[in-house]
């Protein structure tokens, strides 16, 4: 098994909203990126709700996930995981992002997207409860955006994700928005 680093976050200090996923699969570790795996569906879902192309440069699409207040980062902050699965996990290695400090950071983030179920479990496990008013939250679990999740099919995937564009109106399908 290997010792794994997340990487920072993608920030900005109007963000509303925060994507968590759990940490960086083998591709997106060695390119640097987040979601860089060609068949994950992370940046087209994204791009399709904040209208930017798929395919343009990463520096533009983190630029445009910025601008539109939207912050990323993983659950994990370092872990040791053989191959690129969440399942593959070894549990007592987990040390998480320190959040308390992140959203002391970007208090006008009330609304956390978990990229599937993992991201959201960990974080109700080893995050959760040192914020200060995890309550003031909305927490929202989403369809995995990676190719192992095959068994959902894209356009319900698209679907799900039509949160990231909403002032939170919008009810998910998939978890429940949670206070």
């Amino acid at each position: 098994m290997v010792s794994l680093h997340s990487f920072p976050p993608i920030e900005t200090a109007g963000a509303h909203l925060l994507i968590l996923g759990t940490m960086p699969g083998r591709v997106s570790l060695q390119e640097q990126q987040y979601y860089a795996h060609p068949r994950n569906a992370f940046w087209r879902i994204v791009g399709k709700f904040l209208g930017f192309d798929a395919d343009r440069t990463y520096e533009e699409r983190v630029a445009a996930l910025a601008a539109s207040g939207i912050a990323l980062w993983d659950v994990l902050k370092s872990c040791t995981r053989k191959g690129s699965l969440d399942s593959a996990i070894a549990i007592d290695t987990i040390v998480p992002n320190d959040f308390r400090t992140f959203f002391a950071a970007h208090p006008h983030i009330r609304r956390i997207c978990f990229n599937g179920a993992n991201a959201e479990n960990l974080f109700r496990k080893y995050v959760r409860s040192q914020l200060a008013d995890p309550a003031a939250m909305a927490y929202i679990r989403l369809p995995s955006t990676s190719p192992a999740n095959a068994t959902i099919p894209l356009a319900e995937k698209i679907h799900a994700w039509r949160v990231i564009a909403s002032d939170g109106n919008i009810m998910p399908q998939y978890g429940e928005i949670h206070r």
